[in-house]
């Protein structure tokens, strides 16, 4: 009996001793896998990293390239696109005009009516309406003919509108979010279509001579009094609020900015003449490029596989549309490297699955348990719910992509003002640093979900903004939120043009 015992009881010790051993394995396994994880981490923390320093350097190959891109065409990636503009809204504008936003599968038809007192909108009026699928591959009869016809619409709706004769035309502002060459501020050739727009016969032709005409065969004696992209509008919509106003950046689905140059700095087009000394310039900033922006190997995999390889380099890495993007490829690089997330699920797999929207939500989710971060998890990526570090791991993965992100977008719109002689240092050509420069009261004004809507995306811009000015500089650049830059926008400039019987620009 006494030997039975001892033999079950050794066979327990045994048994307990392997059941040990599994478990000690597994904890060693886990704890391996988890390093992994964290290694993977600080790697991109650690590449994603913008001390201030290098955010300077960055302010200054950004202003370098703005300057290299005005001295000649193709000298620089920024485009520094001349829009003709000239003159800026005042707010002293009166009257009610018009704009049409043509920029994807919606195009909209406002009207303002101005009270000639800064800030005056007595009112404003906003049609939305679908462009029909059919018309996106028709003709460009087709397209401008429905848009006339809906503008006509909206025109016979009207009441009370008594100020419009033979003698005084409606205008209109024309925003057309496509690659465009300007020829005027009211005339641009179209370079190619995007969003899905594949029109034959219009590659090569002027815009606004096909709108033109398709309002006349509408019957609607209406002049299109500018041609702009969003963020023009965006800037003029922020003059017209604020005459201190000297630059604009869409921070959103994508991002660019514009802002106000002396016409004899734009040495590419030399006799250039402007009644006003200055001119706007479109720079297309999301082409912008440097060696001093930190880039990871999420960023350089995410740019080979996109339509648009070594093209909007700067855009890839700040806008709304590739963030959500970059947290994805992280997320599947460690659940490739790592079990934490559980089995990679065919939705992980799936490029853009996770929009900048819900990387917002998940890093600003303050649940005691991290609850909308397993919710998203389990809703875009098929993830599992798993142990509260591992949804804390994906918070951190969104704060870094976010605030490198935040901090290059403060670092692009502190290479613009340093260009213009706005940062404190006297401009491109100055040393840094100088105190016997007096500062002045600078305006930029931005739009764009990304910045209104993302309060932590908002609140790193505007720390990396005062680190790099400097407190003493910061507290006298102001970022102003603008809503309606292309439509609001647009109308507000036709009337700051509308009063000049012959162009101001040779």
């Amino acid at each position: 009996m006494g030997r039975v015992t001892v033999a079950v009881a050794m066979s327990v010790a045994v048994v307990a001793c392997a059941v040990a051993g599994v478990v000690v394995g597994r904890r060693v396994r886990s704890r391996r896998k988890w390093s992994r994880v964290v290694g993977l981490l600080r790697e991109l923390e650690e590449s994603c990293e913008t001390p201030v320093g290098r955010l300077r350097q960055v302010v200054d190959a950004m202003a370098v390239e703005m300057h290299a891109g005005l001295a000649s065409e193709g000298g620089s990636k920024l485009k520094m696109l001349l829009t003709f503009v000239d003159h800026l809204p005042t707010g002293s504008e009166v009257g009610t005009y018009y704009a049409l936003d043509l920029g994807g599968t919606n195009f909209r038809v406002i009207r303002v009516q101005l009270g000639g007192r800064r800030s005056s909108i007595l009112s404003k009026d906003v049609e939305l309406q679908p462009i029909p699928q059919h018309l996106m591959t028709s003709t460009s009869e087709d397209l401008f003919d429905f848009i006339a016809s809906t503008l006509k619409q909206f025109i016979e709706k009207e009441e009370n509108v008594s100020e419009f004769s033979s003698l005084r035309k409606r205008e209109l502002g024309f925003t057309f979010s496509f690659p465009v060459k300007q020829m005027s501020i009211h005339s641009g050739i179209l370079i190619k279509w995007t969003k899905g727009f594949a029109i034959d016969g219009m590659v090569g032709r002027e815009v606004v001579e096909h709108l033109q005409a398709a309002l006349s065969r509408n019957g609607l004696d209406v002049q299109v009094a500018v041609l702009v992209n969003d963020t023009v509008g965006t800037l003029a919509l922020g003059h017209y609020h604020d005459a201190d106003t000297v630059a604009a950046v869409i921070i959103g689905t994508g991002t660019n900015a514009s802002y106000l140059e002396r016409a004899d700095a734009i040495i590419k087009c030399q006799g250039l003449l402007t009644t006003s000394g200055g001119m706007v310039v479109n720079m297309e900033w999301g082409n912008f490029w440097s060696s001093h922006l930190p880039r990871t190997t999420y960023d350089i995999n995410l740019d080979a596989e996109s339509p648009n390889p070594n093209d909007q380099g700067f855009e890839k890495m700040i806008s709304g549309l590739y963030l959500g993007e970059i947290v994805r490829r992280v997320i599947l690089r460690m659940s490739q490297e790592s079990d934490i997330f559980g089995p990679i699920s065919p939705s992980l797999l799936v490029p853009f699955i996770l929009h900048t929207p819900f990387v917002s939500k998940m890093h600003e989710d303050d649940s005691p348990n991290l609850q909308e971060v397993a919710r998203i998890l389990k809703l875009k990526l098929e993830i599992p719910e798993g142990p509260l570090k591992v949804r804390k791991l994906v918070v951190r993965i969104c704060d870094v992509v976010t605030r490198r992100a935040a901090r290059l977008a403060a670092a692009g719109i502190v290479g613009i003002l340093k260009k213009i002689g706005r940062d404190g240092t006297g401009g491109i050509t100055s040393l840094r640093g100088r105190s016997d420069m007096k500062m002045r009261r600078t305006v930029v004004a931005i739009e764009g979900g990304l910045y209104t809507s993302y309060a932590m995306f908002r609140e790193y811009l505007h720390e990396a903004l005062n680190e790099i000015l400097g407190e003493d500089i910061a507290q006298h650049v102001i970022l102003k939120a603008t809503e309606d830059g292309s439509g609001l926008g647009a109308a507000i400039l036709a009337a700051s043009q509308s009063s000049y019987t012959v162009d101001s620009v040779q």
